[in-house]
């Protein structure tokens, strides 16, 4: 039996974040790789805070904690840590560090959300035959699509507008506004960091997507599945005072490395070249065209000490 059409909006925030959506009863982890369960990048994160004398690290977005863990290796006492997440705190999460389930309202130190934005629902809309802009309406239970009624926005005139039948978008007000609130509410530095587009390269018929079990599958906004959709970074950015960077520039500049090491250390010293070849392996996950490194960080405050540019 098919259920009442919703605008997508409206679908995908159920999907998520109701009693049984995805993010209540999942961890991300079981379902696809990202920055937080590479390990060189906690060394990253942790270079990040030393740099700008953070006493507090908060992980908007903190799945299973992986990152958090890693940075209490990294960083010992030294740093309060902190995660945000809807889901139950993980039985394996050291004592010391924080969780809870909102954002507090004042923050000093630094805020990463790594893929947060792309997980905030959006209005989908699609320029219908008749060259007017229409709301795409899903069957939550079955992904099924329709057209429903004209809707007028001054967003999508400003930084996606459609031309062409069939066209479509996702409204990035939603994220505008939930990034700009994070931002208001710290003392220090944040960063957003997800794959996004900037308005010379929007995709024509946008970047709504799902995934499950480490492979992306139809997407239905049931809540089996992750949804989500790339962010309009330039936007984003200008509501929220940010400087858009690439990771695989960000990472540079934070001193991460991608130098294998030379081999005659793997005579003089086996233990030690091993260790460099898998840090050199994962930095360059980090760092790749195609997959990682072609993320953005929307950097609030700075990279290193002193004015931040790109």
């Amino acid at each position: 039996m098919t259920m009442r059409a919703l605008p997508w909006r409206e679908a995908w925030d159920r999907a998520l974040y109701a009693e049984d959506g995805f993010f209540r009863t999942s961890r991300p982890a079981e379902h696809f790789r990202t920055n937080a369960h590479v390990g060189s990048f906690a060394t990253a994160i942790a270079e990040l805070a030393l740099r700008n004398e953070a006493q507090t690290i908060i992980d908007l977005g903190a799945g299973g904690g992986e990152l958090l863990t890693a940075l209490r290796s990294l960083v010992g006492d030294q740093m309060r840590l902190i995660g945000v997440e809807l889901g139950a705190r993980p039985e394996s999460l050291p004592e010391s560090i924080g969780w809870q389930s909102a954002l507090p309202e004042q923050i000093d130190g630094l805020l990463v959300a790594n893929e947060w934005l792309d997980n905030v629902p959006c209005d989908i809309v699609e320029m219908a035959d008749d060259g007017r802009v229409r709301q795409v309406l899903v069957d939550p239970s079955t992904g099924v699509e329709t057209l429903g009624d004209e809707l007028d926005s001054d967003w999508l005139r400003t930084w996606w507008p459609l031309t062409e039948p069939g066209e479509r978008a996702e409204i990035g007000l939603t994220r505008d506004a939930a990034w700009a609130d994070v931002v208001a509410r710290v003392n220090g530095t944040a960063v957003a960091i997800d794959y996004g587009h900037r308005r010379a390269d929007r995709p024509p018929f946008g970047t709504l997507r799902s995934y499950a079990g480490g492979r992306e599958v139809d997407v239905v906004p049931d809540g089996s599945r992750d949804v989500t959709a790339h962010v309009a970074v330039d936007s984003v950015a200008q509501a929220a005072g940010a400087t858009a960077v690439r990771q695989r520039d960000a990472l540079t500049r934070l001193g991460l490395q991608t130098t294998r090491p030379p081999l005659d250390l793997a005579h003089t010293d086996p233990a030690i070249y091993l260790q460099r070849l898998a840090a050199a392996g994962e930095a360059g996950e980090l760092v790749a065209g195609g997959g990682l490194g072609d993320f953005w960080w929307l950097v609030t405050g700075s990279l290193e000490h002193g004015t931040l540019t790109p």
